[in-house]
């Protein structure tokens, strides 16, 4: 099968927090990438729902927003993310960085 991922994942397990429109909740994220993660948690979440996340990173709390990509049931949800500009995206990269 071929890789359709354009952004190299890092397995992780970092502390986040996360609100969507009528829910919020807390989880980890497992897999990440400067495009999106994977966030476990038992969340009821719907397909293009807006997420705001709270990343707990080892130097720093990283705040992203996204679209719910896929959302298996009490698994957690995919989270593609949507920046407000290039600095919110080049931070983020930077803090995945910094964890190699």
């Amino acid at each position: 099968m071929q890789e359709r991922r354009a952004a190299e994942r890092v397995r992780v397990d970092l502390n986040a927090r996360w609100e969507a429109l009528r829910t919020e909740g807390r989880g980890a994220v497992c897999d990440l990438s400067s495009l999106g993660c994977f966030v476990l948690t038992r969340a009821e979440v719907s397909r293009g729902e807006l997420i705001r996340l709270e990343i707990n990173f080892p130097a720093k709390l990283a705040l992203v927003w996204g679209q719910v990509v896929y959302a298996p049931a009490e698994i957690g949800f995919a989270l593609r993310f949507a920046f407000g500009g290039e600095d919110d995206r080049r931070l983020l990269e930077e803090l995945i960085k910094s964890l190699h």
